[in-house]
């Protein structure tokens, strides 16, 4: 991993960082809820297209993260996330950034802080990226089956359902855990 980094990163604490972004609107999350047999319970669902993106980073070391809900998924957006993930980064210490492939991860126009280190995954294997299984959690428990009035509303419940989810050291540590990604001094 150190090979990666670049030469100003040596000598320096690495942390393992995770992100993505996650669409959240209107249409909807329906989840799985207990029921007596035989019956079909109701869920609301909603036809309009209203939505926001849920932009995620976390550090399962540490336990940290940062959150972003933004308008548009886009190189802007990114370099705002970019910029929040930077200041959340422990003082003296590196990040790589664990991210899939979306056009704006690549982007000329990217402006990545110092101290942190983009790494792509290879395509199609969400399944490497914990920050996934954040995103099927906050649906499953803080984002179904739920009726937003328009954008605040959704804007509103993003920000509540990260900031449960931050708070809850224990759940992100479960969450996004993984043996093959934690950090041990080279």
């Amino acid at each position: 991993m150190r090979s990666l980094l670049p030469a100003a990163a040596a000598g320096k604490a690495l942390e393992i960082w995770f992100q993505d972004e996650a669409r959240v609107g209107q249409k909807g999350t329906l989840a799985y809820v207990w029921a007596r047999c035989g019956t079909r319970p109701r869920a609301v669902q909603d036809t309009r297209y209203a939505w926001a993106y849920l932009f995620g980073a976390v550090c399962p070391e540490r336990a940290v993260g940062a959150g972003l809900v933004m308008p548009h998924a886009d190189t802007e957006a990114m370099n705002l996330h970019l910029a929040e993930i930077g200041r959340t980064v422990a003082s003296g210490a590196h990040a790589a950034l664990v991210l899939d492939g979306a056009g704006w991860h690549g982007s000329d126009k990217l402006v990545v802080p110092d101290n942190i280190t983009l790494v792509k995954l290879p395509p199609y294997a969400p399944e490497l990226n914990p920050i996934e299984n954040v995103w099927a959690y906050l649906r499953g428990t803080k984002l179904a089956h739920r009726l937003f009035g328009g954008y605040d509303d959704i804007v509103n419940a993003c920000c509540d359902a990260w900031n449960s989810f931050i708070a809850d050291t224990k759940a992100v540590r479960s969450i996004t855990t993984r043996q093959w990604a934690v950090c041990q001094q080279f």
